[in-house]
């Protein structure tokens, strides 16, 4: 793969002062770094945002859900699956009926971020 100008040293650069042994040893380790990825290929997709977004202050269920993104059942319900799996979101199981939630607060947080960052710029 060829790399840019902008991607390259020049001939001459020595590194700069940081201590590179030392942020080697703390980098991710390679478990972490892959749900870190997981987590953002789940925010990839326009659909599993929707929800996230549907889901930001309201438990609903799958029928709810259907209804707010106009979406068959059965495609509601495999993103849903995508989302638990990534713990994104949640479920709760009452009789017959099951209602979504964000799993915690963080995603939250996560989310409402990513929304402000790209409003502001």
């Amino acid at each position: 793969m060829n790399k840019t100008l902008d991607e390259q040293c020049e001939d001459t650069c020595g590194g700069t002062e940081v201590n590179v042994q030392v942020l080697r040893t703390q980098r991710l380790e390679e478990d972490t770094a892959v749900e870190l990825a997981d987590l953002f290929k789940a925010l990839g997709d326009p659909t599993r945002v929707k929800m996230i977004h549907a889901l930001l202050d309201h438990e609903l269920c799958v029928h709810d859900i259907c209804e707010v993104l106009g979406m068959a059942q059965s495609a509601v319900s495999h993103q849903l699956r995508y989302l638990r799996n990534v713990r994104i979101v949640k479920r709760r199981k009452e009789g017959k009926t099951v209602y979504y939630s964000l799993d915690d607060e963080h995603v939250k947080q996560i989310f409402l971020q990513t929304m402000s960052h790209l409003q502001h710029g």
